[in-house]
């Protein structure tokens, strides 16, 4: 595109078109506002490493939004970006010698930062958070669980996690146009239920829901309380994947995890740390990237310790699974209309 075209249209969206002063101030202090977005985007890349969400489309964007600040700058100080390209030009070719190397558009892709070696190690957690552990023992959650989840026998690419034998939950897939493995994401709960000590979803699979006190039933093991984690499981999901960071992240982004406390904000959970819902994602993820390259898994939760193991099933224990889970019965037919 034409830069002098660009500049009329881009003068199309100022929302302060009759307003001079304040229509040159907010292009002025938006752009200073864009660059600075720009350099704490840099900052955040080299500092952690290829973790932060399509960080070449949010290039794209912060220089889009640059441009479009200077352009109105120049319409609204009476000047044209053709005229100042061509003026830049001059001045520093009047200062430096043209120089013959490649234009870095026609060279091969830089190389991604090294994770590992852009990261730190894990810093410990501190004692578990025990949010039951004035409830009965019913209503407590267990302290270690293996949950064995692998893909159904019938080839609908759905799964189904089961526990001491039994199947909990749903059938789930991916849901989705594109399989992408969304169908594994129970990872996140376990991560949430073993990092955490905080999984409404998994308590009410694990029908441990406090019922002995009514407003914790409520409020904490409710179903706003359940949505809010599908949302968070859902959002981590989709950040994470599309950061390619299921398999090799050791740092989450912060604004993922400042995300997450906002959204429990009303919950017991709010206590933990931004360190200990970074510890739960990343091994979510470490668990997730396992299911979707094995399709199946025994994942072992120890909520003391605060740690995650997984491992391949072994055949004996596929066969368990099939057998707990069954096969998948058909719908029943519609009742037979009544005779007039």
């Amino acid at each position: 595109m034409n830069i002098d075209e660009y500049q009329r249209q881009a003068w199309k969206f100022d929302q302060h078109y009759d307003r001079r002063e304040t229509g040159i101030t907010i292009a002025l202090l938006g752009l200073g506002g864009e660059v600075g977005t720009l350099q704490t985007n840099q900052k955040k890349r080299v500092r952690d490493g290829d973790v932060h969400t399509d960080h070449q489309a949010a290039l794209v964007e912060d220089l889009g939004d640059i441009l479009w600040y200077i352009a109105n700058a120049a319409t609204w100080l009476g000047v044209d970006l053709g005229e100042v390209a061509r003026s830049n030009l001059d001045k520093i070719g009047n200062r430096w010698a043209q120089h013959d190397a490649p234009y870095p558009h026609d060279l091969p892709p830089l190389p991604t930062l090294d994770m590992q070696s852009t990261t730190r190690p894990a810093p410990p957690l501190p004692p578990a958070r025990l949010f039951d552990g004035a409830f009965v023992a019913a209503e407590r959650l267990p302290r270690r669980i293996e949950v064995h989840i692998a893909e159904l026998t019938d080839g609908s690419g759905t799964v189904r996690p089961v526990v001491n034998g039994i199947p909990i939950g749903n059938e789930v897939g991916d849901n989705s146009y594109d399989p992408d493995g969304y169908r594994w994401h129970d990872a996140f709960h376990l991560a949430n239920l073993t990092i955490l000590g905080w999984s409404p979803v998994m308590r009410a699979l694990l029908k441990r829901k406090r019922r002995s006190d009514s407003s914790v039933d409520d409020v904490e093991d409710g179903g706003r309380a359940i949505a809010v984690e599908e949302g968070i499981s859902a959002l981590i999901f989709e950040s994470t994947r599309r950061a390619g960071m299921h398999t090799v992240a050791k740092i989450v982004d912060s604004d993922l995890l400042k995300t997450c406390q906002r959204m429990v904000a009303p919950f017991e959970v709010s206590v933990c740390t931004a360190m200990e819902w970074e510890h739960a994602i990343i091994q979510g993820c470490q668990v997730w990237s396992a299911l979707q390259e094995t399709g199946h898994g025994v994942i072992t939760c120890d909520l003391d310790a605060r740690t995650l193991a997984v491992r391949p099933m072994t055949p004996p224990e596929l066969m368990a699974h099939a057998t707990a889970c069954g096969p998948v019965s058909a719908p029943a037919p519609a009742p037979a209309p009544a005779p007039l």
